[in-house]
């Protein structure tokens, strides 16, 4: 496997992580590091893996360090990770969390107003 091929996997990786999670960054590690805890740390470490290896990549001395195997395993699992995120379903998911929340503030809110003015004796 060639430099170019690890360039292009990390690449394929780094634009995943902004299609599906909406990361910026300049590179794979930068957009990984704004990932944090979105990932599972099974992918985290396989991304830092895969951003290692595009870094060793760009010295033609230390291509020859880079176990081509891991690289390999490392993109198949990010890439499998990143596809099946659906990014339409995080902003739904996200966005009922939201309304839920408000909504149950609202509910305890009024119950509290509403045993207030019980306790008061206007009911």
């Amino acid at each position: 496997m060639s430099a170019v091929t690890i360039h292009q996997m990390a690449d394929r990786v780094a634009q995943l992580l902004e299609e599906r999670l909406g990361l910026g960054g300049r590179d794979l590690s930068a957009k990984l590091k704004r990932a944090g805890r979105m990932l599972p740390k099974k992918v985290r470490d396989s991304g830092k893996v895969l951003a290692a290896a595009a870094h060793k990549a760009q010295n033609p001395k230390l291509l020859g360090q880079i176990d081509m195997g891991d690289v390999t395993e490392a993109y198949d699992v990010c890439v499998k990770h990143l596809i099946a995120i659906d990014p339409v379903g995080r902003r739904r998911d996200l966005f009922a969390g939201m309304v839920g929340s408000v909504g149950l503030g609202v509910l305890v809110l009024a119950v509290a107003l509403l045993g207030f003015l019980a306790w008061r004796g206007y009911f």
